[in-house]
């Protein structure tokens, strides 16, 4: 098996400089070190070297640590990276200042309050793993943290699996694991379910049976199933129940011992069917005091009769008091809204101004934004000399902070110039280039930015000073009331809009506080700097408002038809919102039409491909109240559409029987679907990598190429048979992008983020094309492979140019634009067919006003 020697403090483990150790145990030693490059601590794990002799369990192993670290949730420890150095796997993860619940119940049982406070983040973290499909599968006190800050954290999701077998056979800590081809045991005996006893396949409703145990534990100060040994506890897990927490001598809530027993059932269809659940019935417990934990003495008792008595007369006339009290509360907590716009087009930004004036950028009756003031006193806006900026933030002094002239990197991804401005009407100063938003510090002495700078994005406060860097991107970042954390919000997917809410400290270290959301728009911190609220649509794109606490408390503020985006909160509490109706149109002018046609599906439909006949068109939808992105085939005579799966379609397959479709897994993969009859095919066949958006079809309908990386290498272009066999690479490390093949089959167009390469697929060397920069966006290549058709993605109207790849000569061959432009900001994407016989367009409508809401809790 082999011995796990402690590394000494100094040595580096890839970047990480160990500083310290932590502990250790069967599953190796777990190390404080330092990360240079974002200058934070964190904790690395160090696993035993025998795990690299077998490959597969290897293997298992990154990618159980790459599911782990795909979970972003504020009770689920951050997993930061993974490595193998000197034959020995380690993982990199956030370090927690805290104890073990292990720890915290060697002093015994823990009072009411505490354990359902715990016991209400554990299953929230649960609950989070659960709907990714990830089961933890040794769930116990060692692997929960308690952080000094009252927060929650389940330690070591996803490597369960890959616990060996201890030495001993006796006790009720014993970990055991027995893999066959007929079964496998894994789990701490003591906190395993009865189905994980018997060898069967552990699930959702398995990690469910030991939180029971952990609860119970937690409330009573002794193990839930426990035997002279491990045998002992193993029958008893299959055949007896705990002890009753009330025959304890222990003052449980009735609601809180069902919800144990409910937990603790012997059969998986008994219990809980999810943690949601579980999370959902002890929120109802979340109020009961520790105190209630105290007996009453029996001395008491005879006092507490005769004071029962008097209050019950008391209550009697406090009736008529309380109801009417609460009919003028109910009343007075209804929040109140008032509509501060009335034009027809799109607010894209607003701040509070001092003595209550509102400032915000919108676009009426067009798309190009200008700079308006308006009050709450009055009705009417007023339109300042400042066009084309967002406001982003204004300070105390009232000096304004602004982007200016913002370009499209990629969806959603719009950085500019930052500028300052008096509120006196000035013109306004540029500061620096590339910023996506900025926020001021509360004195308005600092300012803090998100920034794309080298292809990464950087969180930097005050500037210069980089908190949080990343290779996805980052929005809306919010420096705290005291001035100590800057919030923001955190996209996993470049161009993706999806997101959660996360804050960093001023040296660095990163917490995450919500869960993940299909869609994250907007950011703001309460006055009083306890909550963060923001705007997040869990589908489609109606967004709600919610709020989060620096514990990670999820809460739902409110609703409403249509959804609202956050635009700020002033000192005293006033929110400003828009709210309004969103729409995104697929335009397509196919064979035998006359005029276009809008072929959306619901209501946010992406065109990605249309048929070389004009026949069909390829549309992805994301629509209210859909799980994810649905890929559909509709024929542009108007006939319903066809749904063929799941993801984010891509492409048409030349021959019209394929659809590829990214799925958004971890990692990201490619499906590929039938558009007749037939089964569906996921490449690549072994999932060793992750695959970027927009790959593209060979003309033979054979082969599919695609950007993609493996670990350990930089990201290039790779070609896949759809048969079978492995993807093979076609460009060097460092080429990837927006893959387009020419109808010839010997070139291919690779769309990076700053340049287009074509690349001969003969082996030549790639090279770029003349006269293309960062904003030209290609569509398609013509029919004699020797030109690329481009636009400028977002841009209204929407040019396509047709670009010569020898001598970058470019001409405008066609031009797209709704005719009702008002709450349009720009067209794309744009499909043409190689004979531009035919085409397809897309445009989203953001048609908003502004309201001021009071009384928002």
């Amino acid at each position: 098996m082999g011995v796990q020697v402690a590394l000494e403090v100094g040595i580096k483990l890839g970047p990480y400089e160990l500083t310290g150790l932590i502990g250790s145990g069967g599953m190796g030693e777990v190390y404080r070190a330092r990360d240079p490059r974002l200058n934070r601590d964190v904790a690395v794990k160090v696993l035993p070297s025998s795990l690299s002799t077998d490959p597969q369990r290897l293997r298992r192993f990154e990618l159980e640590a790459r599911a782990a670290a795909a979970l972003s949730h504020p009770n689920i420890l951050a997993v930061y990276d993974v490595g193998t150095q000197d034959g020995s796997p380690y993982i990199v993860s956030e370090l927690l200042p805290g104890e073990t619940l292990r720890a915290k119940l060697r002093s015994g049982p823990l009072s009411v309050r505490k354990a359902v406070d715990y016991a209400q983040q554990i299953a929230c973290g649960l609950a989070a793993a659960h709907k990714k499909g990830i089961v933890h599968r040794d769930l116990k006190p060692e692997n929960i943290i308690v952080c000094n800050d009252g927060r929650v954290k389940i330690l070591d999701f996803g490597l369960a699996k890959l616990t060996r077998p201890e030495r001993e056979s006796t006790g009720s800590g014993s970990v055991l694991t027995l893999d066959s081809e007929v079964a496998s045991i894994v789990g701490t005996v003591g906190y395993m379910s009865p189905e994980q006893v018997r060898g069967k396949p552990a699930e959702g409703r398995s990690d469910l049976f030991a939180f029971g145990a952990i609860l119970y534990e937690m409330l009573s100060g002794q193990r839930a199933f426990k035997g002279d040994t491990a045998a002992d506890t193993l029958t008893a897990i299959l055949t007896k129940d705990p002890p009753e927490l009330t025959s304890l001598q222990l003052d449980v809530p009735p609601a809180l011992d069902r919800i144990v027993r409910h937990c603790l059932e012997k059969s998986p269809e008994e219990r809980f069917q999810s943690a949601r659940d579980v999370a959902f019935d002890l929120e109802t417990l979340s109020t009961v005091s520790s105190t209630s934990a105290q007996p009453v003495p029996v001395s008491r008792r005879r006092q507490i009769k005769w004071a029962a008595a008097a209050i019950a007369a008391a209550l009697v006339l406090l009736v008529v008091g309380v109801v009417a009290w609460r009919r003028t509360a109910r009343l007075a907590s209804v929040p109140s809204y008032q509509q501060l716009t009335f034009r027809r087009g799109t607010i894209f930004t607003a701040k509070f101004a001092p003595e209550g004036q509102i400032v915000y950028s919108a676009a009426w009756e067009g798309n190009r934004p200008q700079l308006f003031t308006a009050s709450t006193e009055s009705r009417g806006s007023t339109p300042t000399e400042i066009r084309d900026a967002d406001v982003e933030s204004i300070s105390r002094s009232g000096e304004l902070l602004l982007v200016q002239g913002r370009h499209m990197i990629f969806a959603f991804v719009r950085p500019g110039i930052l500028a300052r401005s008096p509120l006196s009407g000035a013109a306004p100063r540029p500061v620096m280039q590339d910023v996506q938003d900025a926020d001021w510090a509360p004195d308005g002495s600092n300012i803090a930015v998100a920034r794309y700078v080298n292809q990464r994005f950087r969180l930097e406060y005050p500037i210069g000073k980089v908190l949080y860097e990343t290779d996805t991107w980052i929005s809306y970042p919010r420096v705290s009331p005291k001035g100590d954390m800057v919030a923001f919000l955190d996209h996993p997917v470049f161009g993706d809009d999806r997101g959660s809410v996360a804050v960093v400290d001023s040296a660095g270290h990163k917490r995450t506080l919500s869960p993940e959301f299909p869609s994250t728009q907007a950011l703001a911190w309460t006055p009083d700097g306890n909550e963060l609220w923001f705007s997040a649509a869990s589908s489609g794109s109606a967004a709600d408002l919610y709020g989060v606490n620096l514990r990670g408390k999820l809460r739902t503020i409110t609703r409403v038809p249509g959804g609202l985006r956050l635009l700020d909160i002033s000192r005293n509490g006033r929110v400003i919102m828009a709210q309004g109706h969103v729409r995104r149109s697929a335009m397509v002018l196919g064979a035998g039409q006359k005029a276009e046609r809008d072929l959306a599906v619901a209501d946010w439909s992406i065109n990605t491909d249309l048929k070389p006949d004009g026949s069909a068109a390829l549309i992805v939808e994301e629509s209210e109240g859909a799980e994810g992105y649905s890929v559909y085939l509709r024929k542009t005579d108007g006939s319903p559409p066809v749904r063929l799966g799941d993801g984010f379609a891509e492409k048409l397959s030349p021959d019209g029987e394929w659809a590829s479709s990214l799925l958004l897994t971890t990692p990201t993969q490619l499906s590929l679907l039938p558009t007749g009859t037939g089964q569906s095919k996921q490449l690549p066949h072994d999932a060793s990598m992750e695959i970027f958006a927009n790959s593209d079809w060979m003309p033979d309908s054979k082969h599919v190429v695609f950007s993609g990386v493996e670990r350990g290498h930089k990201p290039r272009v790779y070609m896949q048979d759809i048969d079978g066999g492995r993807p093979h690479p076609i460009t060097a490390e460092g080429i990837s992008g927006a893959v387009l093949c020419s109808p010839d089959g010997k070139l291919i167009s690779v769309k990076g983020q700053q340049q287009t390469w074509i690349v001969p697929l003969d082996g030549g060397s790639p090279r770029s094309v003349p006269g293309l920069g960062s904003d030209d966006f290609p569509a398609q290549w013509s029919l004699d492979s020797h030109s690329l058709y481009v636009s400028h993605v977002f841009e209204m109207p929407s040019k396509l140019y047709r670009v010569n790849i020898e001598t970058g000569a470019r001409e405008i061959v066609k031009q797209f634009e709704p005719g009702d432009t008002a709450g349009v900001e720009g067209v794309g994407p744009i499909q043409v067919t190689p004979d531009l016989r035919y085409y397809s367009y897309g445009f989203g409508r953001y048609l908003t006003d502004m309201y001021a809401a009071e009384g928002l809790r």
